[in-house]
C-alpha cells in the first residue's frame, strides 16, 4: 500500500482543481498496482469533492473496489467527508465510526487519527471527547506522519474550549499547539498557532476587564 507521504506529495488543499489532475494522472497510472490506483482514486473522490460536485465524487467512490481493508477505511472516510460537507454531517458519523475502528484494527494510526478528528468535527455535540480520543492516539503513535496531527488536534480543542467560554483550558490548549508546532509543524502552522494565543488572551483580558467592571 501507499505510504500517506506519497499522496501528501500530490495534495494542493489550496486548488483542488490542480490536485483531482494529479490524482487522476496517479490513479490511472499502470506503475501502481491496483490497490494503489484504488488509494489514489479515494483522494480524487476527495478533490472532486472539495469542488462541490458531490454526486461525481460520490459515483467514484461506488466503483472503487474496496476489498482491500485500507482501501475500505480511504472509502469509508472520504464517503464521510462528503456527507458532512454536503450537509448530512449525522449520516457522515457513523461511517467514521466505523473508519477509525477498522484503522485501528489494521494498525493504520493515521488514518485512526484522521477518522477521529474527523468525528469531532461532524459529531459537534461530542467533538471535544473525539479529539481527547484522537490526541490520546496521536500521542501514542511512532510515525511522524502521525505524530504531526498533534498540532492541529490541540488547535482544534482550543477552539472548541474557547467557544464553549472556557478559556483558560483553551489557552493551554493553544500552547500545547504552538509547542507541537514547533517540534513537528510547519512554518504556517507556528504561525496560525501564535495566533490563536494572541486572540485566546485578548479574550481572557476582555473577561477580566468586564468582570472588573460588572463589580466596580
Amino acid at each position: 500500500m501507499l505510504e500517506q507521504k506519497t499522496l501528501d506529495q500530490l495534495w494542493n488543499f489550496d486548488d483542488p482543481v490542480e490536485s483531482e489532475a494529479r490524482f487522476r494522472a496517479a490513479a490511472e497510472d499502470e506503475n501502481y498496482d491496483a490497490d494503489e490506483r484504488a488509494e489514489f482514486a479515494t483522494q480524487l473522490g476527495r478533490a472532486i469533492g472539495l469542488q462541490e460536485r458531490y454526486e461525481e465524487a460520490d459515483a467514484l467512490l461506488d466503483a472503487i473496489d474496496a476489498d482491500e481493508p485500507t482501501v475500505a477505511v480511504r472509502v469509508l472516510l472520504e464517503r464521510g467527508r462528503l456527507l458532512n460537507s454536503s450537509g448530512h454531517a449525522a449520516m457522515a458519523v457513523p461511517l467514521f465510526e466505523q473508519a477509525a475502528e477498522l484503522a485501528d484494527h489494521l494498525g493504520e494510526d493515521f488514518l485512526a487519527v484522521d477518522a477521529l478528528h474527523m468525528l469531532a468535527i461532524a459529531d459537534s455535540a461530542h467533538a471535544e471527547a473525539w479529539t481527547r480520543s484522537a490526541l490520546e492516539y496521536a500521542s501514542t503513535a511512532h510515525d511522524p506522519r502521525t505524530k504531526g496531527w498533534m498540532v492541529s488536534l490541540h488547535s482544534n480543542l482550543g477552539w472548541t474550549l474557547h467557544q464553549a467560554g472556557r478559556l483558560t483550558e483553551a489557552l493551554v490548549e493553544f500552547q500545547l499547539a504552538e509547542q507541537w508546532a514547533e517540534r513537528v509543524g510547519t512554518p504556517r502552522q507556528q504561525q496560525w498557532a501564535r495566533a490563536a494565543i494572541e486572540e485566546c488572551e485578548q479574550s481572557l483580558a476582555a473577561g477580566i476587564r468586564a468582570e472588573t467592571q460588572r463589580k466596580a
